[in-house]
């Protein structure tokens, strides 16, 4: 494939995500016609074709005759992770993305040290006893980890705030899968976001900031 066509794929992927994303998709939703995705990236249908034929090789999407072409069931959530692959292969991507993540966090975490309440407070607790739970059972505490972030940043009471952080998160989801198997690290995870709550909890802004930002770096996002 030449490098002009590997830039026709990569738009025409770039535009299914953002579909997915702006207009809320998930499992089941039907994505837009070759026509309309022809039209909007101004490339043949040829290409938008065999593009969308390799997502349904990948089993991420299927094609209905005389309906359309819908996000399968079983692949939906993996369809995000597929597609965020095409846009974290370069360091500079990634990098931009972990450092965005973390002012937006940073920021967010600040405003929660005075916003948050006493049923979020629980959350979080709840969700470090489930971490220790998943991996004493030996599992990675992917989802606890996910959440235990989110619940900050709904906490924080801005939701332009978490709409940001959510989509940058939902390119990071295979990253933090990778940063959770190496040696030692989900235990230590375990005791950086106990740091984080203590401080919540105390209402500490700049012990708060300080341990998220030391877990951050450790996770290497």
């Amino acid at each position: 494939m030449s490098s002009q066509q590997d830039k026709v794929y990569i738009e025409i992927i770039r535009e299914l995500n953002h579909i997915i994303q702006e207009d809320h998709l998930s499992t089941g939703d039907k994505l837009p016609s070759e026509r309309e995705l022809s039209e909007r990236l101004n490339v043949g249908r040829s290409s938008v074709r065999e593009a969308l034929r390799s997502l349904e090789l990948l089993d991420l999407i299927e094609t209905r005759r005389g309906e359309g072409t819908f996000i399968k069931s079983i692949g939906g959530h993996r369809l995000v992770e597929i597609l965020a692959s095409f846009f974290l292969r370069e360091k500079k991507a990634r990098n931009d993305l972990a450092e965005t993540r973390k002012i937006v966090e940073i920021e967010a975490l600040r405003l929660a040290c005075d916003r948050i309440d006493e049923n979020q407070l629980s959350k979080l607790e709840n969700l470090i006893t489930q971490s220790k739970h998943s991996w004493e059972n030996g599992n990675f505490p992917v989802e606890e980890d996910y959440l235990f972030h989110k619940t900050i940043v709904e906490s924080c009471q801005n939701r332009l705030l978490l709409n940001i952080w959510i989509s940058l998160v939902e390119y990071s989801k295979v990253a933090l899968r990778e940063s959770l198997s190496r040696e030692g690290r989900p235990e230590q995870s375990i005791m950086e976001h106990e740091k984080i709550f203590l401080a919540l909890n105390a209402r500490n802004v700049e012990l708060a900031i300080a341990a998220l930002k030391n877990h951050l770096e450790n996770s290497r996002f």
